[in-house]
């Protein structure tokens, strides 16, 4: 009984609660009102349409291989989706894709430094077994590449010669591949002597292609470094001439200058000259200017070059592009060229682009020799001070310390002095580029051949000139103008005798002559039929008497004939005496 007048209590007390009659009524009064029985029908007659909004868990998504699951809903369930549809377009698109990541996880533990020779000896036997004969067509990828490269480093001769076979017939098109580059590099590290000869001799026809290649150059650099000097000469001829490209046994020759090669074979200049300006010009557009070869074929150029492409060359090397070739021993030679023959406002630019190196250039063999070279030769003094002395001054001690920073220090205290600097470097101080030089001093000596030959000083400035300088270096480049040197002084010495002291009467003419014909054969036998043939008797006495004599002491056998027949009936009758001197080259 008590529990029923609880209950009765509880529903008593809920029907005398205004709050819920209240919210009851209230809501019943927001109720909507109904539509009518028209806009009903219509509603019911459209098909069932669900929220774009609602998430459907199963909707269902075909996978790469064509099978349906689910679409991932998770972050981490995405990423692995996104991680297999790659990898899935990855295997369409290589053809090799699953060898490479096998070969990929092989070199992880084969390339470690703490790995016993044995266990990676059969790691790389296991993966050049998987790639045989599949080579060539992985060589050029990333990851194939850096594994067939360790390979090559560590495996066997037998394994590196088959390697070898195998990528042989495609060296061209990987020397010029970017990945596949280093591949080849490695394998002429390790090439055999055989090797590397045949490597070089497949570049036979394509060396100035291949170094108008920023990659390929790369390639034609390493084979110059690891040859031999007949190699290296090889690989530089094709360069010379189009001659030199076609036919490789013209290239086995012992002449290594440019101006000897010409000279032998007997080329035309002005046709090689053309063929370098055509290799030289794109490489240096390109600014691929740091290899040894390209010094050496820029130093050659000079040798033969005319004025306008000389002085072109060196406005293109004038700034930071020459700071990168001073390094070798031609790139040094180059750039103290650019120096002595370019112009003040190219010597600036010279300067102003080693900024901020001048340091390392000083440390550096090739590149100290350089900043000695400026110090002594820029007449820029202000330049000078505020560039390269300002940059050394906080490290003079330690230059001074150092065998190559010393050097410019030294050529400041005692310029071009032989007990600090090497015959070879000396003689890197006063190279020129005759084009730009030596055919000027000749114009000037043609035009003022009498004043020169009478001069106690400029006599020997045009003897040097008129035998071709030291070594032939004015040979055959300038072989016109020599000629026309030396008729102008046979057309001086044809003058007829009158009160002006005559060539051959004066102390300081006649002894330049005398060493002239001794010298230089073809300045005898020009000044012979141009001058003095038929005219002996008039010369045979006085200061003149040794310029005759001088034709009998010729090393020239057909001079000294043509002379004889002449001069022998003076001699005989005691007209024509040898002179009491028996060192006439030593004179004046």
């Amino acid at each position: 009984m008590a529990a029923k007048k609880h209950d009765g209590n509880k529903l008593k007390k809920r029907k005398q609660n205004p709050d819920v009659k209240n919210r009851t009524d209230s809501s019943a009064s927001k109720k909507p009102k109904l539509v009518s029985s028209d806009t009903q029908t219509e509603r019911l007659k459209k098909p069932f349409k669900p929220s774009k909004k609602a998430h459907n868990p199963s909707k269902l998504i075909k996978s790469e291989s064509g099978k349906e699951k689910h679409e991932p809903q998770t972050k981490r369930e995405r990423r692995l989706h996104a991680k297999e549809l790659a990898e899935a377009r990855k295997k369409k698109r290589k053809r090799h894709y699953t060898l490479e990541q096998e070969l990929a996880s092989l070199w992880e533990k084969m390339r470690q430094r703490n790995i016993a020779k044995e266990e990676r000896s059969k790691l790389i036997s296991e993966a050049l077994q998987k790639m045989k004969g599949k080579i060539p067509e992985i060589a050029s990828s990333h990851v194939s590449s850096r594994v067939l490269q360790t390979c090559v480093k560590y495996c066997s001769q037998t394994e590196r010669d088959s390697v070898f076979e195998e990528l042989k017939p495609h060296f061209l098109n990987f020397a010029c591949n970017t990945y596949a580059v280093h591949l080849v590099n490695k394998m002429l590290d390790n090439a055999s002597k055989k090797q590397l000869s045949e490597f070089i001799l497949n570049l036979h026809g394509h060396v100035a292609s291949l170094l108008r290649h920023m990659v390929g150059s790369v390639v034609i650099e390493h084979a110059y470094q690891l040859a031999n000097a007949t190699q290296k000469q090889e690989l530089l001829m094709e360069l010379y001439s189009t001659e030199l490209q076609l036919f490789k046994d013209l290239t086995l020759m012992k002449e290594s200058r440019l101006l000897d090669v010409i000279a032998k074979l007997n080329l035309q200049k002005g046709s090689v000259l053309r063929h370098m300006t055509a290799v030289v010009q794109p490489i240096l557009e390109k600014g691929i200017v740091d290899h040894s070869i390209i010094h050496r074929v820029l130093i050659e150029y000079f040798s033969i070059v005319d004025k306008s492409s000389a002085a072109e060359v060196i406005q293109q090397l004038s700034g930071p592009l020459l700071v990168r070739m001073i390094h070798t021993k031609d790139g040094s030679r180059i750039g103290m060229l650019c120096i002595k023959h370019g112009s003040a406002k190219e010597r600036k630019k010279i300067v102003k682009g080693m900024k901020g190196h001048m340091g390392k250039i000083a440390y550096d063999q090739y590149g100290s020799t350089v900043l000695a070279y400026i110090v002594s030769t820029v007449d820029d003094t202000t330049l000078v001070t505020k560039t390269v002395i300002r940059e050394l001054q906080p490290i003079l001690k330690e230059l001074a310390l150092d065998k190559n920073g010393r050097r410019p220090l030294l050529q400041l205290l005692h310029p071009n002095c032989s007990r600090y600097f090497s015959p070879d470097e000396m003689a890197a101080f006063n190279l020129t580029i005759p084009s730009l030089n030596a055919k000027k001093l000749i114009d000037v000596c043609i035009e003022n051949a009498g004043e020169l030959l009478r001069s106690n000083f400029g006599k020997h400035v045009l003897y040097e000139v008129a035998t071709g300088g030291a070594g032939g270096i004015l040979h055959p480049v300038l072989d016109d103008k020599l000629n026309a040197l030396h008729e102008a002084i046979a057309s001086l010495v044809a003058e007829p005798k009158s009160e002006e002291e005559h060539v051959l009467e004066n102390f300081h003419s006649s002894r330049t002559i005398r060493r002239l014909i001794i010298d230089s054969p073809t300045f005898a036998t020009t000044l012979w039929i141009k001058a003095l043939k038929g005219n002996c008797g008039l010369w045979a006495q006085g200061h003149s008497s040794k310029v005759i004599y001088a034709f009998l002491e010729s090393s020239d056998v057909k001079i000294k004939e043509r002379a004889n027949k002449e001069l022998q009936p003076l001699i005989d009758g005691g007209i024509l005496k040898k002179p009491e001197n028996k060192q006439p080259g030593k004179e004046g």
